[in-house]
Order: C-alpha cells, then sequence, then structure tokens
C-alpha cells in the first residue's frame, strides 16, 4: 500500500502540473490574441463575432482543464482514502478500480464545464462578458458575487463541505464493488464537490475566467476548506467576503 500511495500521489501532482501548464500557455496565448483584436478594434474592425462549434468545444476543454487543476488537489485524499479502502477490502483490479472513481469524479465536473460553457456563450452573446472574460456589468457581477456569498452560508452548502471533509463514512455506507460501483461512488462524491465548490467557480465571471491568479487563489479557498481544521470558518468568511464585495460592487454600477 506504500508504494501505491505514493505512485496514486505522484500522479495526482503530475496531472495538476499539466492542468496547470495547459492553463498557462492558455493564458500567454489569449494575452496574444487580445492584443492582436485591439489592433484590429482599432481599425474599426469587430473581432467579437458569434461563436462558433470550435470556440465551443475550445472553452468547454479551457474549464474542464481549468477544474482539474483546481479540484485535483482537493481531491487527492480522497482517491488515497478510497485506494486503501479498495485494498483493504480485497477489491480485484485496484489501479482500474481507483481509475473508475477518478473517472465518476472528473465526470460530475465534466457536467459543470458543460454548464459553464453554455453560461459563458450566453453572457458572450448578450455582450456581457469583456475580451478578458469578465462581466462588463458592475450590476450583474455584484448579483453573481451576492448569490455565490449568500450560498456559502447555507445548510446545504455546510452539508455538502461536511461530505467532503469527512468521506470515510459515506465510503463505507455506500460502497460498491466493481469498476462501475467505483465509477458511481466517483460520481457521488464528485455531485457532493460539486455542491460545495460551484459557487467559487461563479466568482470567476466576475475576476476573469482567464485569471490565473485568482484561479490560484479560489483554488487554495476550495483546499482550505476541505482540508483544513478551520474549514468551516473558511468557507463561511469566504462567503462574508463575497458578500460584502457584491454590495460593493452594485452600490457601484447603480
Amino acid at each position: 500500500m506504500r508504494h501505491e500511495r505514493i505512485v496514486l500521489s505522484i500522479c495526482l501532482i503530475a496531472v495538476t502540473a499539466l492542468a496547470w501548464a495547459y492553463l498557462l500557455r492558455l493564458g500567454d496565448q489569449m494575452a496574444a490574441a487580445m492584443q492582436a483584436d485591439a489592433a484590429m478594434a482599432a481599425m474599426g474592425m469587430d473581432m467579437r463575432g458569434p461563436w462558433g462549434a470550435a470556440d465551443t468545444a475550445l472553452t468547454f476543454l479551457m474549464w474542464a482543464v481549468m477544474m482539474i487543476g483546481m479540484m485535483t488537489p482537493s481531491a487527492g485524499p480522497v482517491l488515497l482514502l478510497f485506494s486503501g479502502t479498495a485494498a483493504a477490502r480485497q477489491e480485484r483490479g485496484l489501479p482500474v478500480s481507483v481509475l473508475a472513481f477518478a473517472g465518476g469524479y472528473l465526470a460530475a465536473w465534466a457536467a459543470f464545464s458543460g454548464a459553464a460553457t453554455l453560461a459563458q456563450w450566453g453572457l458572450h452573446e448578450a455582450s456581457l462578458l469583456s475580451p478578458s472574460m469578465r462581466t462588463s456589468s458592475s450590476f450583474f457581477g455584484g448579483a453573481i458575487l451576492l448569490v455565490a456569498g449568500a450560498y456559502q452560508l447555507t445548510p446545504l452548502k455546510a452539508a455538502c463541505l461536511s461530505h467532503c471533509r469527512s468521506p470515510f463514512g459515506v465510503l463505507l455506507t455506500n460502497w460498491r464493488g466493481g469498476r462501475g460501483g467505483a465509477f458511481r461512488m466517483g460520481a457521488q462524491h464528485g455531485a457532493f464537490c460539486l455542491g460545495c465548490c460551484w459557487a467559487m467557480m461563479a466568482v470567476l465571471f466576475v475576476v476573469g475566467v482567464m485569471n490565473l491568479l485568482w484561479v490560484a487563489i479560489l483554488g487554495g479557498v476550495v483546499l482550505l476548506e476541505k482540508v483544513s481544521p478551520a474549514g468551516a470558518i473558511v468557507s463561511r468568511v469566504a462567503g462574508v467576503a463575497m458578500v460584502l464585495a457584491g454590495i460593493a460592487l452594485v452600490v457601484r454600477g447603480a
């Protein structure tokens, strides 16, 4: 088990590093594209046309890789816990079961990435998104922060966070054998994780979808929520901060 935990930990670190390498590369490419668009706009050419299929696919890929980079560190302990529990139960094909669990978890966040892509498309079509992929309306941005911050203080958020912080009991009571069972358990945990963290991800529409500094900050807050002894306090403090920031934006836009 020690060997397997080391291998799994190395894989998680590698996946996170690859996701961030892609995001950094994409960030550089987008910065260059924005400069080119600004030059075209200066010549009277509008470069903010409707999306095509390629734009939609690339936006989905961006969100999916971003979720991997943000969520893998906080999902690592659960994957290690699942691996240890499966080994203790003498499950067959342990590596495949771990991959199936991870696949179920990522499936939940892939669904979120699809929803985020549709939301970004809608904001783009409504001209509510700037070229830097942040909302161009102070009032709308403030509304997002108010909703996200208020959610942080709800019992549903607390219940989802409690599951994410203490998944061992849930794994034991809802254990399903085989690869299909591992996938379903991963998807179930991913659904709880999504219920815990979606509000944090919505904040990206306010600070900039590809603002990598804020991507790292929000990912760090998510990690603290899940693994820090004061995670519940971190969650509530983040919620209050978002509400106050939302009020400030709404007042500024009034």
